[in-house]
């Protein structure tokens, strides 16, 4: 979604082009071990929500981030189907007014996604024109300036039958800068723990909800400046008591960490970063909570506690998209414009600067996503190029390659994040096309399924329903 011209994306990337390095040594512990007691280990463990009075039944039930439980992309439990078109396992399908790139969040029966909605008050000529030429002049084509009020809303959707439970619109404004012609005003996705629904517009403020629908608290941190114009989209993430929000844009960047239930701020820290739109990612390693955020300049590791920088490697490409994600041993670090990178750190090991660390437990150069994230399944990494329809497999233990830049034909364009649950991988593309592969190590599609829409946002998955947000549409498929 938030996404520059595809004529930068074939320059000549920035690593070599093979696995380098060190090889990891995998360390028999806790997380290596299999069973329940593994995903019980897992689920303790993971970023994205933690506990707040949730078991971990039901919190692998839910998608509470848009990378789901495990912050990983997996649907921990369901079985959606794997074929289904417009006229077949259509549960049911709704209009969303407005337009919205975040992804669907679920919690129990309720789905949750943001939109921006153009209203009828048109903004004067003189504002219009001056948006206009703070944008690049290659951007005068594809960018878009807020010609019109607009509307920020908060929808929570039945997603049993896709009525609208409650809607709230939190804000009436003129955006003070565009976005690119594929973006939009509501880009970032929101987070839940079963207690309260965080729902972030960035510049135009942070809204923090029960499940009924009451505000409970709002916090507006100011206007950001995004590079070029691009628009906002890094989305919140809620660990325990912590909401952390990433703040880089082409002024005064920051980390802010919130108090969830009062949105006081707990800590913030400067960062010497420009524009980077990458959800963070929280992890325990050795009994302390790592607040982990990609970022061209330097990726860094936080303590959440207090903000004290615990490592830092640079190495990411320029315009950092894709979200860090772990299994708890090693941590990906992933981008892909004008270059490709791709890092693994050992978490028990890092520490200081990781440049040549023997922490750093391999390094991959070659065909890494610019716009959509990563999806890490039974020890495999799967990522698109850029944001073509050409996708990869690694073995995220090693780096070992088992597939590399394969075209998935009719397809054109990616920037969903592809998912997973009981062993299919769903990679949904920007035409509606949707290929189901088998996970593993070799390329096995099982169906391509056509959708009558245009898909920007990642899919979600509870039970056996696939969550889809198009631009017109958001449709739950399901076997009746």
């Amino acid at each position: 979604m938030k996404a520059e011209m595809s004529h930068f994306l074939n320059s000549s990337p920035i690593h070599n082009d093979a696995i380098a390095q060190h090889k990891y040594r995998p360390k028999w512990g806790a997380l290596k071990l299999t069973g329940m007691f593994f995903f019980l280990v897992v689920w303790l463990l993971m970023p994205g929500v933690a506990l707040n009075n949730v078991t971990a039944s039901e919190y692998n039930n839910n998608w509470p981030t848009w990378r789901g439980p495990l912050f990983t992309g997996e649907a921990v439990k369901g079985s959606p189907p794997t074929v289904w078109s417009e006229t077949d396992n259509v549960k049911w399908k709704i209009p969303i007014p407005g337009k919205g790139l975040s992804s669907p969040v679920i919690w129990g029966d309720q789905l949750f996604i943001t939109s921006a909605v153009s209203l009828d008050k048109k903004a004067s000529a003189e504002m219009i024109e001056k948006m206009k030429a703070a944008q690049p002049q290659w951007m005068q084509s594809t960018g878009k300036v807020p010609e019109y009020l607009q509307q920020f809303v908060v929808y929570s959707i039945n997603r049993k039958n896709g009525k609208i439970i409650w809607r709230k619109a939190v804000r009436e404004q003129f955006p003070h800068e565009g976005t690119h012609s594929d973006g939009s005003w509501a880009s970032q996705s929101c987070v839940t723990d079963g207690e309260y629904l965080i729902a972030s517009f960035g510049s135009y403020g942070i809204y923090c909800f029960d499940l009924t629908g009451n505000l409970v608290w709002e916090k507006d941190l100011g206007d950001m400046n995004i590079r070029a114009g691009f628009g906002e989209g890094s989305s919140p993430v809620l660990y325990e008591d912590y909401l952390i929000v990433n703040w880089d844009h082409e002024k005064e960047s920051y980390v802010y960490v919130l108090n969830r239930t009062n949105g006081d701020i707990i800590w913030k820290k400067s960062r010497d970063e420009k524009t980077s739109w990458s959800t963070p990612l929280v992890v325990e390693v050795k009994d302390k909570l790592q607040l982990i955020i990609a970022a061209t300049g330097k990726s860094t590791a936080y303590n959440l506690e207090n903000g004290t920088v615990i490592w830092e490697i640079s190495g990411m490409t320029e315009n950092v998209i894709p979200s860090p994600l772990t299994d708890g041993e090693l941590v990906f670090l992933i981008s892909g414009f004008r270059g490709a990178a791709l890092q693994a750190i050992i978490l028990e090991e890092a520490n200081g600067e990781l440049k040549d660390s023997h922490a750093v437990a391999w390094t991959y150069g070659r065909n890494t996503p610019y716009v959509p994230s990563s999806l890490l399944y039974n020890n495999r990494l799967y990522y698109l190029r850029g944001y073509d329809e050409r996708l990869s497999c690694l073995e995220a233990e090693t780096g070992k390659i088992h597939y590399e830049s394969q075209k998935l034909d009719g397809m054109k364009g990616v920037y969903a994040s592809p998912v997973a649950a009981n062993g299919f991988v769903y990679i949904l593309g920007r035409n509606g096309m949707c290929y189901v592969i088998k996970d593993g190590t070799e390329l096995k599609v099982v169906s391509k399924n056509v959708l009558d829409d245009h898909f920007d946002a990642s899919p979600a998955i509870v039970e056996n329903n696939l969550y889809v947000r198009g631009l017109k549409n958001l449709y739950c498929i399901a076997v009746e």
